[in-house]
């Protein structure tokens, strides 16, 4: 079956944020569970660091998107929709959960780095405040995870239908038309 194909820079800037947001829930996850402490901090800056670089991927992937529209749908009805939806609510937790993040950390007393380089903040020291970015933070991410397994779910309902809608998406040697 022949279906029209996402350009390679759309699929390695899908494939670069999926990696990158994966590994982001994951230290995410986990870091909190370290003990105050050296490793912590780390865990955090690198966690901090990589939301920026997520934050700064998904503005070149709308920008690419808004200059190179996505192939046409193949599927159509509710699950065309849903499809829709979904994708759309990608966008958004991609967009939101970093800048929510980042706002948590614009309200406290300690310096934001991007690997290892201070940038501005957007705030003072106000735990109110931080409480409340922190919580969406939190918020976005978890509705996030909850949209990443219906992503996958839907990608491997199509892997399984056999109907080329995954093949789009893959890189080129594993691509048949």
């Amino acid at each position: 079956m022949s279906v029209q194909r996402y350009t390679l820079p759309a699929i390695a800037i899908h494939w670069a944020q999926a990696v990158l947001v994966v590994w982001l829930l994951w230290l995410g996850w986990t870091m909190t569970d370290l003990p105050k402490g050296a490793e912590r901090s780390a865990a955090y800056g690198l966690h901090k660091s990589l939301g920026l670089l997520a934050f700064l991927l998904v503005l070149i992937r709308l920008l690419w998107r808004w200059r190179n529209p996505a192939p046409a749908a193949i599927s159509s009805g509710w699950e065309a929709k849903v499809a829709s939806a979904t994708h759309h609510a990608l966008y958004f937790f991609l967009l939101f959960a970093p800048l929510a993040g980042y706002l948590a950390s614009s309200f406290t007393p300690f310096a934001i780095k991007f690997f290892g380089i201070e940038i501005p903040k957007a705030g003072w020291p106000d735990e109110l405040l931080n409480g409340v970015f922190k919580q969406l933070h939190v918020i976005f991410v978890w509705a996030g995870a909850g949209l990443i397994a219906l992503h996958v779910a839907g990608a491997l309902k199509h892997a399984i239908k056999g109907d080329g809608m995954l093949l789009r998406m893959l890189p080129g040697a594993l691509f048949k038309n």
